[in-house]
């Protein structure tokens, strides 16, 4: 089966989230990759056993942690601080299209294992690196996590309501978007050197993809002086955009921006006519000036129905717009997620049949998928290196050299 990046070989020198995530990303699409662990102490996220109280293990010595992160990848493992180390990279990247890294800046260079070395080999590498901070200014060489890219990109100052403390996201946010952008950077590397046939060293950072994320937030505050201020719920200028609880506990979100032109099938789904010609609330210029009362109301008539009572409410009257608020574990058995394969099917071959996080790509032609669970450590470098030219009796050398 033809996949967007078939042909394309990615090495994958990451560790954590962040890089493997991207790299992982790439391998949805269909490239080969392959993992370079450390001999010994291999990627950290192995073993990774808790998260925020809850274990995550599976069985034996795997974790959820590394089989997300590390998926559609086969498995090196290697001494990189030997010379005879370093050559078997050197000698898959003559070979390579990609090379990606996410250890703190410095570390390649002290390896061999920078652009400048790697391009030796490989004039048409794209060497593409996941850091904290980018590559440049004062605390490029500073150590990040998650966490640090969530602070200093702002984004735990604008979540919730304006009278509570920065708040954290759960699932490594600032991770995950410096990984989707880092592949970003990848494809748009791939089809440069395609156009105008140069490789090149792209750099993304979890502080540069945080501000992206944010960009209309981060282009108030350039564009105004000021940024969006967080609002409460029961100040919510347009209540038509709004999250209510229904009777059963769970929540509804609005989102009708144009207020005005939902404003009399809205009176009608809640049974709330008798409001439609209110002077208070009959306009969004009005519903803005009265927003805490008119909130208030619409509380205690959310409050009347169970959730899926009101979404075949909304559902039946006009063409309103509304969702419901899941949990994750909602999400999970989310039918529009299900049918589009965000959640999908995977045979592993440890714990068989079982739901894994899909590709929110869908292609008509060449569609991803999901073809390797994470690889056991070391799981192939013989075949990896038996490909790269070596014999069984280089590899034995190896071995018994403390090499791989």
């Amino acid at each position: 089966m033809k996949m967007p990046l078939s042909g394309v070989r990615v090495l994958d020198w990451t560790i954590w989230q962040q890089g493997p995530v991207a790299s992982a990303m790439l391998g949805d699409l269909g490239a080969d990759v392959i993992k370079i662990e450390d001999r010994v102490g291999g990627d950290p996220g192995r073993g990774m056993t808790r998260i925020a109280g809850l274990s995550t293990k599976l069985a034996a010595e795997h974790n959820f942690y590394f089989e997300n992160n590390n998926r559609n990848k086969k498995g090196i493992t290697i001494d990189l601080k030997q010379e005879k180390g370093r050559e078997i990279i050197y000698r898959l990247a003559e070979k390579a299209d990609v090379f990606v890294q996410n250890f703190r800046q410095g570390v390649a260079q002290r390896l061999g294992l920078d652009y400048a070395t790697l391009v030796k080999y490989n004039p048409q590498l794209i060497y593409a690196t996941a850091s904290g901070y980018g590559p440049k200014g004062p605390d490029s060489t500073m150590p990040t996590f998650d966490r640090m890219g969530l602070a200093r990109s702002g984004m735990m100052t604008v979540l919730g309501e304006p009278d509570m403390p920065p708040l954290m996201i759960m699932g490594a946010i600032a991770d995950q978007m410096g990984a989707i952008m880092l592949a970003y950077a990848v494809l748009a590397a791939l089809v440069a050197r395609e156009r105008l046939g140069v490789g090149q060293e792209v750099d993304v950072s979890q502080l540069g993809s945080m501000i992206q994320l944010q960009g209309l937030t981060v282009a108030a505050a350039l564009s105004l002086g000021r940024p969006f201020p967080r609002r409460k719920r029961t100040q919510e200028g347009n209540p038509l955009s709004n999250h209510y609880q229904c009777g059963d506990g769970k929540w509804i979100s609005l989102a009708m921006l144009q207020a005005d032109r939902y404003w009399s099938d809205f009176c009608r789904a809640l049974g709330v006519q008798d409001l439609e010609k209110d002077p208070r609330f009959h306009n969004m210029e009005a519903r803005s000036q009265h927003c805490e009362e008119f909130i208030a109301t619409l509380d205690k008539v959310f409050a009347t129905k169970p959730r899926d009572e009101w979404i075949k409410i909304l559902k039946e009257t006009g063409d309103l717009i509304y969702a419901p608020v899941n949990d994750i574990l909602d999400v999970t058995q989310d039918s529009q997620v299900l049918a589009n394969d965000y959640i999908t099917d995977f045979d592993h071959p440890v714990f068989g049949k079982m739901k894994v996080v899909g590709t929110p790509i869908l292609f008509s032609k060449t569609p991803a998928s999901l073809r390797l669970p994470a690889p056991e450590f070391g799981q192939h470098t013989e075949e990896i290196l038996l490909e790269a030219g070596y014999s069984w009796e280089d590899i034995a050398q190896l071995k018994e050299q403390q090499i791989i």
